[in-house]
């Protein structure tokens, strides 16, 4: 028996083991190029005994034959290599060729340099690798732009750049290849800005005469064709066929909150853990949700380690976000090279680096979606060899679903990624970070700004009303102030930005919403695993000023809500009156609560003025006949509506890539617009960001998932696993379970087949 198969078999008397799933080893399936590599390509391949798997010959076939290409292969499936040889053979064969590399974080790119700068010199390519981000001295500067014939990048500098086109002219006029690894991370509101980004890099390279093909490499997606479409604005070949070898995984679900008066917390439960698999000989990764738990899982393992195996406690780190480059480069090198038998992290190790074949991982409660929780899998067994991951769940409604439903988790639908082109607020940034790149013709430039010329014009002429931009004969052209690219955040539309002090020190920025909820007076603020007080929250200099102060409670914020339809954009029954639409949202921040280990110790006032804003959504409403017969069985109606609505914003991101937090929700027993009990869900940004049309969309489904994850919960009146929701600005008042399982019952029964 393995090693890993034995502390497998070694948890089986475990209460909280829920199940086991193993899945089985996949031999390797080769494949074939339509032509040789380049000679230097081929000779190197040789040297290193390296074959190519299918589905990167089909990658490599592709970009050959002109096609832009999206690879959806598992984490270590070889899509770096899929990718960077037909870039490699392009510049072998083209001393004028360039290539961009766009990487998420500095870790990934870093990375990826080494692997660069090696194949580089194995080949004798002469592409001169180089990062060019932030941190790049400007005394270096001149010479990448010139010299280097693959940049490395993030989209954040790529945003600075575009303005000082005219630098890279050489760098853009040969242009054949941009890759974007970890291309699923753009989604969302993020997503929606980086999709006008990239708008803007096809714009320059048109200028000067480049059409460059496109490489996404992203994890899998339930769209990834619409998704790439979406966020490059251009058709793609797809690859998915993972022909790389696989070992054996034993996955396991853990639950440590099964009502038992003896359970254990999730982190309790993943620190035991990663002690037993460090101890039976495993090297181990244990993920968790924060830098602070990262810390602390950490601390405890090596302090019960200590007691009886010193030697193992040596072996045992931290890794997370916020330490210097060379300590997270240290950790890495040790990790790769068996130093370390176990470390803790944050999702900072989530993506591609480097870090070698683990036995075991550990995932310190579902990460919000199926992608992260495959990708942090992942990270064990890399090769041919065996490995064990454990997901250890919260006490939280989509956790507990999965605890109570293992075949749901393994047979689940990857989630889609969204990706919203009409959001008015985030178009106008970027055309106006276009027009002080190159004069903007709404007729000439429609590729890249949307097909429908009038709208682009509108929006043009309503910041040349503001003084933004004015007309020129050969475009518009940019004449604000500040510089577009300071004012436009690729984080969320333009709004707003307050700046968080301690000491005079900036500890960082948050737009005006954010600031109402983490950084009103009296909050207790988590920055980097340190807890802060906020003493005042100046509006008027949108300043925030904190300070250091460790408390052993911490603050709930208490809001109240209300809406009205500002339009309606689709209908359909599908059995229940179903809208999507535009929706006025005022969202007015009343008090707070102080809470310690759940108990609140009290309750005090704010005085804010409200937010309004302008989003989508979507609402349904339920029939009247519903209220009446539930008022009669001496439920609570408005509970059960209020219940109902908290339960299907947990169950949207089992559907649409996106957090619960990124939604809004509204549930009444009468709204004056609709006339009707009705529930509403809607977009938690200005402009909205496409969640509410995918749900409207996918709605039966997340109707039915809603009903499970409240049905099947054992708890009798309501729980964190249900319809409690950590985000309830009512202090979760009122809910009635019975009330809600009834009214979802309900509606199931009335869709469509």
């Amino acid at each position: 028996m393995q090693v890993i198969e034995r502390a497998v078999r070694a948890l089986a008397g475990m209460r909280s083991l829920v199940h086991t799933e193993v899945i089985p080893a996949r031999e390797a399936i080769p494949g074939t190029l339509e032509r040789e590599l380049a000679g230097p390509l081929k000779d190197y391949m040789a040297r290193r005994k390296i074959r190519l798997y299918s589905h990167q010959c089909e990658a490599i076939n592709f970009l050959r034959a002109g096609k832009n290409v999206i690879i959806t292969t598992p984490t270590a499936s070889g899509k770096t290599l899929a990718f960077t040889l037909p870039v490699m053979e392009a510049l072998l064969g083209d001393g004028s060729a360039r290539a961009l590399f766009i990487y998420p974080t500095k870790a990934l790119a870093n990375d990826q340099l080494k692997f660069l700068a090696e194949m580089d010199r194995a080949t004798g390519a002469g592409s001169l690798p180089r990062v060019y981000d932030g941190d790049t001295p400007a005394g270096r500067r001149p010479a990448i732009r010139d010299k280097s014939r693959i940049v490395i990048s993030n989209f954040h500098e790529l945003h600075h750049v575009l303005p000082w086109h005219y630098k890279w002219e050489k760098f853009f006029r040969g242009l054949k290849f941009i890759v974007m690894d970890e291309a699923h991370r753009y989604r969302g509101v993020a997503g929606s800005n980086i999709a006008y980004l990239v708008r803007r890099l096809r714009r320059v390279c048109r200028y000067y005469g480049a059409e460059p093909q496109f490489v996404l490499s992203t994890a899998t997606l339930a769209n990834p064709v619409e998704f790439s479409a979406k966020l490059i604005g251009a058709s793609f070949a797809h690859v998915s066929e993972n022909g790389a070898p696989r070992g054996r995984r034993f996955f396991l679900l853990l639950n440590p909150h099964g009502g038992r008066s003896d359970s254990a917390s999730t982190h309790t439960e993943a620190k035991e853990l990663f002690i037993h698999f460090i101890r039976h000989g495993l090297q181990t990764i244990c993920f968790t949700e924060s830098r602070k738990m990262a810390e602390l899982i950490s601390l405890w393992s090596r302090s019960e380690l200590e007691k009886t195996e010193p030697g193992l406690a040596g072996q045992i780190a931290a890794y997370r976000a916020g330490y210097l480059p060379e300590e997270r480069r240290e950790l890495e090198d040790a990790l790769k090279r068996g130093r370390l038998r176990g470390i803790t992290s944050t999702n900072a190790l989530e993506l591609g680096i480097d870090i070698g074949s683990l036995d075991a991982v550990i995932i310190t409660g579902y990460p919000g979606t199926a992608i992260s929780t495959w990708q942090q899998a992942g990270r064990g067994g890399r090769g041919a060899g065996d490995s064990v991951a454990a997901l250890v769940a919260y006490e939280d409604a989509l956790d507990q679903y999965f605890a109570r439903n293992p075949a749901a988790f393994f047979s689940r639908p990857h989630e889609h990624a969204v990706i919203d082109l009409v959001n008015s607020h985030i178009r106008a940034g970027h055309l106006m970070c276009a027009a002080a790149e190159i004069p903007v013709d709404p007729e000439k430039d429609r590729d890249f700004f949307g097909g429908d010329t009038l709208e682009t014009q509108a929006v043009l002429d309503s910041l040349g009303r503001h003084g933004l931009v004015t007309p020129t004969p050969r475009g518009w052209v940019y004449s604000g102030k500040a510089r577009p690219t300071e004012v436009v955040s690729l984080e969320g539309p333009a709004s707003e930005i307050f700046t968080l002090l301690c000491d005079g020190r900036t500890l960082g920025t948050m737009d005006r919403s954010q600031a109402y909820r983490e950084a009103h007076e009296g909050a207790v603020l988590v920055h980097q695993g340190e807890t802060y007080i906020i003493e005042r929250l100046d509006l008027e200099d949108k300043t925030a000023f904190a300070k250091k102060t460790d408390v052993d409670y911490y603050t709930v914020p208490l809001k109240d809500a209300s809406l009205r339809v500002t339009g309606v954009l689709r209908s359909g029954s599908r059995g229940i009156p179903l809208s999507v639409g535009g929706l006025g949202v005022t969202e007015r921040y009343i008090g707070y609560k102080v809470v310690r280990q759940g108990k609140t110790l009290g309750v005090r006032k704010l005085s804010l003025p409200p937010l309004e804003f302008n989003t989508v959504g979507v609402w349904f409403t339920v029939a009247e006949e519903t209220g009446e017969a539930i008022r009669k069985s001496g439920l609570d109606f408005g509970g059960g509506l209020h219940g109902a609505e908290h339960a299907m914003i947990s169950a949207v991101p089992f559907q649409v890539l996106c957090d619960r937090r990124d939604l809004g929700g509204l549930s009444t027993p009468f709204h004056l617009d609709t006339g009707k009990p009705t529930i509403f869900l809607y977009d938690g940004f200005e402009g909205g960001i496409g969640i509410s049309e995918r749900v409207f969309e996918l709605f039966p489904d997340v109707l039915r998932m809603t009903l499970a994850i409240v049905g099947e919960c054992g708890c009798e009146a309501g729980c964190p696993a249900c319809i409690y929701s950590p985000k309830c600005g009512n202090d979760n008042r009122p809910l009635d379970k019975a009330a809600s399982i009834e009214i979802l019952s309900r509606l199931v029964r009335c869709l469509s087949p």
